[in-house]
């Protein structure tokens, strides 16, 4: 083992004498051996429809909003105020969702309040099928938004708690893989699909998900948490395979979770492993959406208008094509070369996109008077006159945005999430990961929605600009403040946050 600080044990060797009744290293080492990862894997698979749900929420717009400002129907025609809401409103339903999420998940556990957010999902879209006004279609963005701030809080939670060390980062990792699926599965079924008939599709997932959620098993460490030992040492048995002990696991757990039983109180916030915890993985939700990619993603057809792709939605095909490819890189690899260098690359990596592409912009608006930021942030008609300013740049704003997709992939999109589900405390679990959700949506909101305004004062180059800055920042942060997580048990992860000063 490396003698790096990155590397080392969090547990020092008082630490382990403390915990001698989990076992040692070597017996650890034994146990491992004997896992099955077969029913871990399919459990993970019937949590991650969920992300995959909300990646065909997240991608619905870019397609629908096109045809919704084409319709004949005047009830149901968006004008450029009505198509910017329809675009960020559900944000708003998410943040929603990190709130009542935060609450609902250790309340009735982890993989009953999966199943419950399904139902948005369905109802939503139904909404959106049935719509007569844009108010409907306001109402069906809204609960599935609602659904998605659910599903983004609970399943890191429900993947990290039935992991095992060995695999939970590539596990993980898994959730934001299905997220970029979906929206690139919206795009590529928006270039054939009318928007209803695009709803239907998307409401396909959720429902698979809320069947298949009926036959797998609750995370052992709530059930542990709830005194249900007998259900902890049968869910275990499922998911690690019959040869496992998985008494051994769950004197594990039990040995650092003796006093989290009764709950969050608000003096606990001033214990280290409490409060250091949830001001990391509120910056880490911070720092995500301020990279801009929210922005980016929804309006990533008329981005590529703007800067004169002649074919736009081919365009956000293959970005999304991109950022599933790199995602799936993430995930093989988190496990060996560990959180914290993925976020400092990818950190690095969009800080220099994103400042290539505001010189992209910044050359288009020295060379024409008539770039029009109202059709860049709203989704506006291209005007059949206008003349691309810079013809032969387009391969830079091309370039900028795959590099930036690939970047943020491979680090700022899963690795947020993976965290957030590492480092909590298990009686701090569901409030501070509903709290991290909420800011993550919250500021998704205001940056999707005031995409407009901001690029009105600052000019398309300064907006990008100031994404890039916060992206910088970002790598300060990750250097100076994140722990390296990889390879250790929630348990050690939570020892290390218990002696840090």
């Amino acid at each position: 083992m490396d003698a790096s600080e990155e590397t080392k044990p969090l547990l020092s060797p008082a630490d382990r004498e403390v915990n001698a009744t989990s076992g040692d290293t070597s017996t650890e080492g034994r146990q491992f051996d004997k896992i099955q990862n077969k029913n871990l894997y399919l459990a993970t698979f019937a949590a991650v429809l969920g992300p995959l749900s909300f990646g065909f929420v997240l991608g619905y717009s870019s397609p629908a909003i096109p045809d919704l400002k084409r319709i004949d129907n005047p009830n149901l025609q968006l004008d450029a105020n009505a198509a910017s809401w329809f675009g960020s409103i559900v944000t708003l339903g998410a943040a929603l969702g990190g709130i009542i999420g935060g609450w609902v998940v250790d309340k009735i556990g982890r993989k009953l309040t999966l199943m419950m957010c399904s139902l948005p999902f369905i109802f939503g879209f139904t909404v959106i099928i049935a719509a007569q006004n844009i108010w409907m279609l306001y109402l069906g963005r809204v609960l599935t938004g609602l659904a998605s701030g659910v599903t983004s809080l609970v399943v890191p939670l429900y993947i990290s708690e039935t992991s095992h060390s060995k695999v939970r980062g590539m596990l993980g990792s898994c959730v934001q893989l299905m997220v970029v699926t979906g929206i690139m599965g919206a795009y590529v079924s928006g270039l054939g699909l009318h928007w209803r008939w695009l709803a239907v599709a998307c409401s396909v997932p959720p429902a698979v998900m809320l069947i298949l959620m009926c036959f797998m098993p609750e995370t052992p460490r709530f059930l542990l948490a709830k005194n249900r030992q007998s259900e902890a040492i049968e869910a275990l048995r499922f998911l690690r395979g019959p040869d496992y002990d998985p008494e051994w696991e769950c004197r594990q757990i039990e040995a650092c979770s003796t006093e989290q039983t009764n709950g969050l109180r608000l003096e606990d916030f001033k214990d280290p492993v409490v409060y250091k915890p949830f001001i990391i993985g509120v910056l880490l939700m911070f720092f995500q959406q301020l990279s801009g990619i929210n922005a980016i993603m929804f309006y990533a057809e008329t981005i590529f208008e703007e800067a004169n792709m002649k074919d736009s939605s081919a365009a956000t095909v293959i970005v999304a094509s991109i950022q599933v490819v790199f995602t799936a890189l993430a995930a093989l690899i988190i496990d060996r070369a560990g959180r914290r260098v993925l976020l400092i690359i990818s950190g690095l990596t969009m800080a220099g996109s994103t400042a290539a592409f505001g010189v992209y912009f910044k050359i288009g608006m020295e060379n024409s008077k008539n770039v029009s930021i109202d059709k860049i942030a709203l989704l506006a008609d291209s005007s059949p006159t206008a003349q691309p300013p810079e013809n032969q740049l387009a391969w830079l704003a091309l370039a900028s945005m795959a590099v930036f997709i690939a970047g943020f992939a491979i680090g700022w999109g899963p690795t947020p999430w993976l965290v957030m589900s590492e480092i909590f405390s298990t009686r701090a679990r569901g409030f501070s990961s509903g709290a991290c959700v909420l800011t993550n949506w919250g500021c998704a909101f205001l940056v999707t929605k005031e995409f407009h305004d901001v690029m009105s004062l600052l000019s398309s180059s300064g907006t990008f600009w100031v994404f890039s800055a916060f992206c910088l920042l970002s790598v300060l942060f990750t250097i100076l403040c994140i722990p390296e997580t990889k390879g250790r048990s929630l348990e050690q992860i939570e020892e290390h946050f218990r002696r840090v000063t």
